[in-house]
């Protein structure tokens, strides 16, 4: 009776909870051709709207409120411009140029980044990061030209126009022909700037019409923080001999810092006394001065102007003191008044700088957009990246034909006009009237301004990177990948080059994420009591894994590179291996039936080998494994094809595979593999929203085989 009903009875199957939509895509050419249409429509309200775009000042600039801005933005201003100078005339040393060009560096980015910037408070401008790869640049097309690589050489006076009827004296070089015409040392020096400096903003601006921005993801937090710091230490480095007034050229090709130190060791005793006095009052001076501002920042409401302050002194002891003269001690020299006429950057020149470009190019466009995003969330605003993009590209190609080098973002300045009350970009227009007004007015008064005071003042300056050193324990007990990151891109670059620190800091911190998803997290499921909530039974206590049935979790997309761990994993957490285990039933059945086959050779019986080839079959301990799809964000075709074997596979040791969890990506790609069956008819029985409906399906499922198995043997 009961059998009749069991049989006769349809099991009518549960409506779904959930039904994707229907979706329906545009063609590919549908799509081209509405975005053509409307970049080809051209109307005022466009118009305005590309321009507001292009120059985001035309949009905030009418909305300015004089009376709640102007005192913030001033301020700021002053101070940053004056904080930027002896900056600007520093950093010149790590560029291997001389410092008028600092100056007009720092000029004219700020100017253009008021006009097409989206951040409030980013200062663009010189960056010691930028002068030093700049500087690298410089120094070896330098020397490969032939000119003397000791920075106190002299060329002609005149930069541009020089003449000499001799173009070799001793072996040395004093003057090339570039575009036409005799070119000093000075001059090709900043000819060389000028061009690796326009195919960086040209190499910024064709990521911003392409959409590049992405490619600063890969840029990792870690990476970027230990390679400042290795560059920074290589700035330390290459400063170092000023400090001590040893002459001797810049180290060319990988390894300068270790280079740089054999060599100042070696040149020790060539120290100049004078400089090495003035250096450690310097330092004293404004390192007391950092700590002051540090201690009393709260108190003070604008920062201590120290550079400017050790400027003024050490250029007036300098000059009354007669030290160049007296001692040996190396000066600025000469900063002459007003601008140069502007020129085209050399074309002939760029095929030499071109690779050089590209992480000049990443690495300025990497700091602007991070430091205008940290800023922008701090006070509350937004700003478009690709915007940021073209403003900084714009920033290096119109400044290289006033003869500029590679600008970026500075923090340090940046941090500082945050924090002096900066409300909008026009402090960066009052900052460049301060250095505009150096330039016209103040400029030949740095004169007899030590070499070896503005290398206190860039060392100084990199106070902040250097005690990330301190942090390192902190990095390694937060995360030991984060710290590994930056120890092997601080190390590459302050060990090998700068260049290379950041390929191969890029290179690593790739690789650990793929390192990552080959070898994931995996775990077998238990579930709480009484809930229908499943979780790791290694690292939750009271759990229950449910009865003969195992549900295993993958935590990383499963494709062609990563889909051997999964299965590894796999066998590893089930216990059980389909291939092993069929070829253990293969052998045992073979060695039940020799033995049925001798029994029955034995007792003449015909029978009795296919009775015992019926006990060779062993159970498992699990009828079902359930693969937790909730932390797989995607699968290819691999992935798709490994499902299907498992599939296949375990049926065949009688284990059914179920898939729970899985997003609407990995759906899709299943059903195109058709991995339930054709038209989809096996969807309801191999997948499931969630896990607890997937367990219950295969106990439901398992109860229903066993209870018939047991009807029929009755």
């Amino acid at each position: 009776m009961d059998e009749t009903k069991l049989t006769e009875t349809p099991l009518l199957a549960p409506s779904p909870l959930l039904e994707r939509r229907v979706r329906q895509r545009q063609s590919t050419c549908s799509v081209l051709k509405s975005k053509l249409r409307d970049s080809a429509t051209c109307s005022v309200s466009r118009v305005r709207s590309t321009l507001t775009g292009f120059f985001p000042v035309v949009r905030w600039l009418p909305k300015y409120r004089l009376r709640e801005y102007i005192w913030g933005d001033v301020m700021s201003g002053l101070i940053v411009g004056i904080i930027l100078v002896p900056q600007a005339i520093a950093y010149c040393l790590l560029a291997g140029v001389e410092p008028i060009y600092g100056l007009y560096t720092s000029f004219y980015a700020n100017i253009i980044y008021f006009l097409m910037g989206t951040s409030r408070h980013v200062s663009v401008g010189i960056f010691s990061l930028m002068s030093l790869m700049v500087g690298q640049v410089v120094d070896r097309e330098v020397f490969l030209a032939g000119f003397d690589p000791n920075e106190d050489s002299t060329s002609s006076p005149d930069l541009f126009n020089s003449t000499l009827g001799a173009n070799f004296t001793d072996g040395k070089v004093y003057s090339v022909e570039l575009m036409g015409m005799q070119c000093g040392k000075e001059c090709y020096a900043i000819s060389i700037a000028a061009a690796v400096t326009f195919l960086a903003g040209i190499y910024q601006v064709l990521m911003a019409v392409f959409r590049l921005g992405f490619v600063s993801v890969y840029l990792s937090a870690p990476m970027l923080d230990g390679f400042a710091t290795g560059a920074s230490f290589t700035i330390l480095t290459v400063q170092a001999k000023y400090l001590l007034g040893v002459k001797f050229p810049r180290h060319q090709g990988y390894g300068t810092v270790v280079v740089t130190w054999i060599n100042i060791f070696s040149n020790i005793h060539m120290t100049n006394l004078c400089d090495l006095v003035t250096s450690a009052i310097c330092i004293s001076i404004l390192v007391a001065g950092k700590e002051l501002q540090d201690r009393y920042k709260d108190r003070l409401k604008v920062p201590l102007p120290t550079e400017l302050l050790v400027v003024a002194g050490a250029t007036l002891a300098s000059h009354f003191g007669e030290l160049n003269s007296k001692y040996g001690s190396s000066v600025s020299g000469h900063i002459p008044t007003g601008f140069i006429p502007p020129q085209v950057p050399s074309f002939s020149l760029m095929p030499r700088v071109a690779l050089d470009a590209i992480p000049l190019a990443v690495i300025s466009f990497a700091f602007t957009v991070s430091l205008s995003e940290m800023f922008a969330k701090k006070n509350g605003y937004t700003v478009r990246p690709n915007q940021e993009m073209l403003a900084i590209g714009l920033c290096n190609i119109i400044p290289s034909f006033f003869h500029c080098f590679t600008t970026s973002a500075a923090l340090a300045k940046t941090m500082v006009k945050d924090s002096t009350g900066c409300q909008t970009q026009v402090s960066s227009l009052i900052s460049a009237l301060v250095v505009l007004l150096v330039l016209l007015f103040f400029a030949p008064f740095f004169y007899s301004l030590q070499k070896c005071v503005l290398a206190c003042i860039i060392i100084v300056s990199l106070r902040g990177a250097l005690r990330k050193f301190r942090d390192v324990p902190a990095k390694w007990r937060a995360s030991r990948n984060d710290a590994i990151v930056w120890l092997v891109a601080m190390s590459a670059t302050a060990l090998i080059s700068v260049e290379m620190g950041l390929l191969v800091g890029v290179v690593f911190s790739m690789s650990c994420i793929i390192f990552k998803t080959q070898n994931p997290k995996v775990s077998l499921l238990g579930r709480a009591s009484d809930t229908d909530l499943y979780e790791d039974l290694e690292e939750y206590k009271n759990l229950t894994p449910p009865s003969r049935v195992h549900v295993f979790r993958f935590q990383a997309p499963l494709f062609y590179a990563n889909k051997d761990s999964f299965l590894k994993s796999l066998y590893r957490s089930v216990g059980v291996e389909p291939f092993l285990e069929l070829t253990k039933r293969r052998k045992a059945e073979k060695k039940a039936k020799e033995m049925s086959a001798k029994q029955a050779a034995a007792n003449g019986d015909k029978s009795n080998g296919e009775v015992v080839v019926g006990f060779a079959q062993r159970d498992l301990e699990f009828h079902t494994i359930v693969l937790d799809c909730s932390a797989v964000p995607f699968i290819d075709s691999t992935g798709m094809a490994t499902f299907k074997g498992l599939l296949k596979e375990y049926k065949e040791v009688g284990v059914d595979v179920l898939l729970a969890g899985c997003n609407t990506s990995v759906i899709d790609t299943l059903r195109k593999g058709q991995f339930f069956g054709k038209n989809d008819s096996d969807m309801s029985s191999l997948l499931f929203h969630t896990v607890h409906a997937a367990v219950l399906h295969a106990n439901s499922g398992q109860s229903a085989v066993e209870s018939g198995t047991h009807d029929s043997v009755v």
